[in-house]
């Protein structure tokens, strides 16, 4: 290689480097405990909870966007096990209460929230986002707040040009076709770590890991249901986190 290659190589390598941290993988070493939101993992943030990489880039994301009037808030990040039950328990309980059999009463819960033990919220890697600089709607996490004339669009707009410059991808997406949870245009993961932890999970029995935690309707958790959740409510995601 001459010179002048030699240069062009380097040059090339340093700018891929800067501007795609997504490349940089690093496998995962955390814990069965810290993989079901069991564990206790070192967290960063003010008012939010990420691992150090992940809010690092999250904050060159922030300030990158605060120079065109965005102010990204994160509504949701780091959700532990106990969090997550409180949270079904109450839309179990909620939806029997309204008169849905339990397996209905479930299937409407995954609509949108996931069975303890299986959020990748548990792994300090996901955030859920809004714009502060706008005025709130009443329910801010909906989708039609970020299409259309939503109070949302320009935020959406801005992480479509430039989220993935950053490491963070839109989990849930539109795309036609995709099954398990709903579209969720507020949902981000940062990819270069929760590439490997979702690899790390899919080692894991999701089977034995329910059967141990006693979950409220875990009676109604049959074989076949956890085949199509594993299936669709975890693997069926934006491809580019697989």
């Amino acid at each position: 290689m001459n010179r002048k290659d030699f240069i062009k190589t380097i040059a090339l390598s340093s700018v891929a480097m800067g501007i795609l941290p997504q490349l940089s993988f690093q496998h995962s070493d955390l814990s069965y405990e810290e993989l079901i939101g069991k564990g206790n993992p070192t967290l960063y943030g003010n008012g939010f909870q990420i691992r150090k990489e992940a809010f690092d880039a999250f904050t060159k994301m922030r300030n990158a966007a605060l120079k065109d009037n965005i102010s990204i808030q994160v509504v949701s990040s780091y959700r532990n096990f106990a969090h997550q039950n409180r949270i079904w328990e109450r839309k179990y309980k909620n939806n029997t209460h309204q008169g849905l059999s339990p397996e209905k009463a479930i299937q409407k819960i995954i609509e949108y929230s996931t069975i303890p033990g299986t959020s990748r919220h548990h792994w300090g890697t996901d955030m859920d986002i809004i714009d502060a600089n706008v005025s709130q709607p009443k329910n801010v996490l909906s989708p039609s707040h970020f299409e259309g004339n939503g109070s949302y669009v320009k935020l959406k707009k801005w992480m479509d040009a430039n989220s993935k410059d950053y490491g963070f991808y839109l989990v849930y997406t539109d795309k036609p076709g995709r099954k398990g949870f709903k579209y969720e245009p507020w949902h981000y993961s940062y990819k270069a770590l929760s590439c490997g932890y979702l690899d790390a999970y899919r080692k894991l029995n999701l089977k034995d890991i329910l059967s141990k935690e006693s979950l409220l309707g875990h009676e109604h958790l049959t074989d076949s249901f956890l085949d199509s959740y594993y299936t669709e409510n975890i693997l069926d995601i934006n491809p580019e986190l697989l």
